[in-house]
């Protein structure tokens, strides 16, 4: 009997750890992302893991980054990449399952798996965690897609996302491509280099808008025909 009552103890010792374990890690994750989101981050995860690889495996330099708030991001730029990579973003709350849907349907009939990372989950992954792929960091960047959802603003998370996404060799961000592929600002932007510069963002270490290859001229082509549908949607992120 007693040592049951001792095993009973420890049980109960140990689930409380755990329990505040689950609390500390729940609570310093939700402060790293409200703080994030009044404090540019100078260096996201996935710059951090670039730098790594650059000091101790001889890798690339990861390129420098001057931070853009979103009004200083073309509206054609919004817009496009808002039809290229996630056009129910003002509508769902992180999960597009319409998307995830259409991709699985699309994997029975005998066609490839489609991508169906919305940008809160983008962003996520850029933002917080490490470029790995298992179950771990699936699960960890669906809890983060929670918490940008539930603490940031969706013009916060386009904001983010515009300046944290690679959008080829060296680039880092709109502001960066747009200077480097079209020789001016992300602000100044018009709707076809906008849409040519989203057309990429699938693979963009493949494609290049400025010289665009077929696959490219279609793409973008695609995203000025979606454009209307997102612009209404998108309204908010107008100016």
């Amino acid at each position: 009997m007693a040592k049951k009552i001792k095993k009973g103890k420890i049980l109960h010792k140990w689930r409380n750890r755990f329990l505040l374990l689950l609390l500390s890690i729940v609570v310093l994750s939700a402060l790293q992302v409200f703080v994030f989101g009044f404090v540019k981050p100078p260096l996201t995860i996935s710059s951090v893991y670039s730098w790594i690889n650059y000091t101790l495996m001889d890798g690339p330099r990861p390129p420098a980054r001057t931070w853009v708030p979103l009004k200083d991001f073309s509206p054609e730029l919004r817009r496009a990449v808002l039809a290229s990579e996630d056009q129910r973003f003002m509508s769902h709350h992180g999960f597009d399952f319409i998307e995830l849907g259409e991709a699985l349907r699309s994997l029975r009939e005998g066609g490839y798996l489609r991508g169906a990372s919305t940008i809160t989950m983008q962003t996520a992954r850029t933002m917080f965690l490490c470029p790995a792929r298992n179950l771990g960091r699936k699960l960890a960047e669906a809890y983060y897609t929670l918490l940008l959802e539930i603490i940031w603003s969706k013009e916060k998370i386009l904001e983010f996302y515009l300046n944290s996404v690679d959008w080829g060799p060296g680039l880092i961000g709109a502001e960066a491509a747009s200077r480097r592929y079209f020789h001016c600002r992300a602000l100044e932007l018009n709707r076809e280099q906008a849409a040519r510069l989203a057309a990429v963002l699938p693979g963009p270490h493949l494609w290049r808008p400025d010289r665009p290859s077929a696959a490219v001229k279609r793409r973008a082509e695609r995203i000025l025909e979606e454009i209307p549908k997102v612009a209404l949607v998108g309204e908010r992120l107008k100016n």
